[in-house]
């Protein structure tokens, strides 16, 4: 690990200096994806802002839904009695992230700032994009079995890692950001993350110096409460990133579907909305075929690597298994 500057805060107001110019600056609070960055020799900050001491870890209701502070453990999060009756996803989602150990201290907003878990950005003798922009992508032609299927580019195939974001994007979770002036802006969950691009490098939407104050979950969400699920695929059954992951949430009049929300984990540069799956879904009345066609419909536009097409039928067998259990078809 090299020299850094380390700096706790208690308070906002000196965040501006502190992230100010060309300081390679990064925030911490629960430590579990930067430190073990930093002692890979990936992540190189010069300066870490320990912005624990804040007071960011409110969970609490606000007009128009319910505000999950920034520092709030992703084990307070999934165990809020608000967040369990309200929106069941998203406790389902945190529970089948890594282990009790690190959701007793990651964070709400570091979870959502982790980075890939591609061998080739972690191993620094190695070519990547995104750990060094303009060395090239040694996963792009190498073992790629972990690697998306959609929205890569020729500079990067690597996937996000996390599982809460999954859940987030199929309940419109809004991200509430504060600049370093003090000024907050909001920004829609689907603006969050980034494909990569020409960019790899920036995994996210974020300005130098931002900081992630909470997430918002709306109140209309809470329709999808009875009629959602998660699933996660993965190597081992626990302390494993997913192969294939899916958040389903339904709002069903009756038997005919209202709303649908399809959102695949461990396929792309961040959590992909299955929108083709979704518009087959609506309107339509649960039907065990009907789930099994709309599951098909998602992956029609799917680009698969050397290692991984194995995704595409995985894929498919896990949204239409998240559907039939989040609408209680047998």
């Amino acid at each position: 690990m090299r020299p850094f500057e380390y700096v706790r805060v208690g308070s906002t107001s000196s965040l501006a200096d502190l992230t100010a110019g060309g300081s390679n600056a990064k925030f911490i609070a629960g430590g579990t994806n930067l430190l073990d960055l930093m002692k890979e020799d990936v992540e190189r900050p010069d300066r870490v802002i320990d912005i624990s001491g804040l007071p960011m870890n409110k969970i609490q209701r606000v007009p128009g839904g319910l505000s999950l502070g920034a520092l709030a453990t992703n084990t307070e999060t999934a165990n809020h009695p608000v967040v369990r009756e309200n929106y069941p996803l998203l406790t389902q989602a945190i529970l089948a992230g890594a282990s009790g150990q690190l959701r007793n201290m990651a964070t709400n907003g570091g979870n959502l700032l982790q980075r890939t878990r591609c061998n080739y950005f972690y191993d620094t003798a190695m070519p990547c994009n995104k750990r060094d922009p303009g060395t090239g992508c040694a996963a792009r032609d190498g073992l790629n079995k972990i690697h998306a299927i959609f929205g890569w580019s020729e500079s990067c195939v690597a996937t996000y890692p996390g599982d809460m974001a999954n859940a987030l994007h199929a309940l419109d979770a809004i991200v509430r950001l504060r600049k370093p002036d003090g000024d907050q802006r909001q920004v829609p969950i689907a603006e969050f993350h980034r494909l990569p691009g020409d960019a790899p490098q920036q995994d996210t939407n974020l300005e130098q110096g931002e900081l992630i104050v909470a997430i918002e979950l709306p109140v209309a969400a809470a329709a999808f409460a009875g009629r959602s699920y998660y699933l996660k695929v993965r190597d081992r059954a626990s302390y494993a990133f997913a192969m294939i992951a899916v958040a389903v949430a339904l709002e069903i009049d009756g038997d005919t579907i209202r709303r649908a929300r399809v959102v695949l984990g461990g396929v792309a540069h961040k959590p992909w909305r299955a929108a083709e799956t979704e518009a087959l879904l609506v309107g339509q009345r649960l039907n065990a075929e009907l789930f099994q066609r709309a599951s098909s419909a998602a992956f029609l536009n799917a680009r698969p690597l050397e290692h991984n097409a194995y995704k595409i039928e995985l894929g498919q067998r896990a949204i239409t298994r998240a559907l039939m259990r989040a609408a209680h078809v047998a």
